[in-house]
């Protein structure tokens, strides 16, 4: 082979400078028309954080062309919490592969400088091994243990010969003390069909755990399942809900009429349980993923008290380009001492972002802004309501 003498220096030179440039990168915060949330000026992490050690043979001898042997194809949906004073997301992370497993990334001040660990996270398997796992819920909980719920997909065993697409979602649970070694447990039994979207609560319930749930019919359909759901189970060990209740349902012509699920575990206020979700509708262009912001009770968790009308976050802009467009999907935030808050959100499946907002006004937000009356003329009401609190103060204008 003829090589140039440097190659391998100054490739691994320009390739190392290039990422260093973009984990230390400044991230600034942008002007929020809204008031309620801040986005910031860059994603969080992408493809391009994902460590070199794991990308490249670093050996000369064997990689003198210094070549990328394994490719990167995301880093998205991620559950986040705080750890020894770290801002830590367990990342979705897609290898060009296809398949997602987790890892660990960290920031001092959870807005730039994310940093992956030196290994991604080695999930132990059930007698069934997972072909595909993604978007882990983090969950804190009162019994010591740091739970993460995600789906984990297998081909459809009941599926047609040459059929090598359709597959079977469950929630899979792990625990650790340090999300560096993993316990697995079974995998959670519902007697409502598939389930995506699971989310631990973070205390237990008349003595038991507690999940939000999202019951389907299908892998990607939802079908008869009605929304985001509650159930209990005895043992954690032997994790089973028997029965769901619908806590927010799909509902006709609203952002959330084709199906919904809940992100992160969910955030106590003395008002109520601050709740982070995904609402899915059709357009012509496709499906359409947003973000939304409910409340439910302190004591029952289950029961809706306030849902501001409409979307709280979209994809804007280049966030609306990617695998799959006109995403926005979140898993995790983090409320800090202070009361600020870190939502977490990916973009179109392919990387993460953050905004930054205060449990104050999220209250804020879910106790005064309408709800969905579900009716044009009615938002027009809604409209003019506001007009006429406001005839006073238009000189303000």
């Amino acid at each position: 082979m003829n090589i140039p003498v440097n190659l391998f220096e100054e490739r691994l030179e320009l390739v190392k400078q290039k990422q260093h440039n973009l984990i230390t990168r400044k991230n600034t915060e942008l002007f929020s028309d809204n008031g309620i949330y801040n986005r910031y000026e860059y994603p969080i992490l992408t493809r391009e954080h994902i460590p070199l050690h794991w990308r490249y043979d670093l050996n000369k001898e064997t990689n003198p062309f210094f070549m990328e042997r394994i490719g990167f194809n995301a880093a998205f949906n991620a559950g986040a919490m705080k750890f020894n004073g770290k801002y830590i997301l367990v990342v979705r992370t897609e290898g060009n592969d296809r398949k997602s497993f987790f890892a660990v990334a960290e920031s001092p001040n959870g807005i730039d400088n994310f940093k992956f660990w030196d290994r991604p996270i080695t999930l132990p398997q059930t007698e069934n091994p997972d072909t595909n796992v993604y978007d882990m819920r983090l969950t804190q909980h009162d019994d010591g243990w740091i739970y993460g719920v995600f789906c984990t997909e297998r081909k459809d065993p009941d599926a047609p010969d040459g059929d090598t697409s359709s597959a079977v979602a469950a929630a899979g649970i792990a625990r650790t003390k340090d999300l560096v070694e993993w316990e697995r447990l079974p995998d959670l039994i519902s007697t409502s069909g598939q389930q995506r979207n699971v989310v631990l609560f973070p205390h237990l319930v008349d003595g038991k755990y507690a999940f939000y749930t999202r019951p389907q019919d299908g892998f990607i359909d939802t079908g008869k399942g009605g929304g985001i759901g509650f159930g209990l189970a005895d043992d954690i060990e032997k994790p089973e809900v028997k029965e769901e209740v619908i806590v927010d349902a799909k509902t006709y012509h609203t952002i959330y009429e084709v199906k919904n699920g809940l992100g992160p575990a969910p955030i106590r206020t003395e008002h109520g349980w601050l709740q982070l979700a995904h609402g899915v509708r059709n357009t012509a262009a496709g499906l359409r993923y947003t973000l939304y912001v409910f409340m439910t009770d302190l004591e029952k968790p289950w029961i809706v008290t306030h849902k501001p009308n409409g979307h709280f976050i979209a994809p804007l802009k280049g966030e609306r380009v990617g695998d799959v467009s006109n995403v926005l999907f979140a898993n995790g935030w983090i409320k800090d001492e202070d009361g600020s808050v870190f939502i977490y959100y990916a973009s179109s499946d392919t990387r993460m972002h953050v905004a930054t907002t205060t449990v104050d006004k999220l209250v804020d937000y879910c106790l005064n802004s309408p709800q969905d009356q579900l009716h044009s003329h009615l938002s027009v009401q809604n409209i003019k309501k506001l007009i006429d609190q406001n005839k006073d103060f238009m000189n303000l204008l």
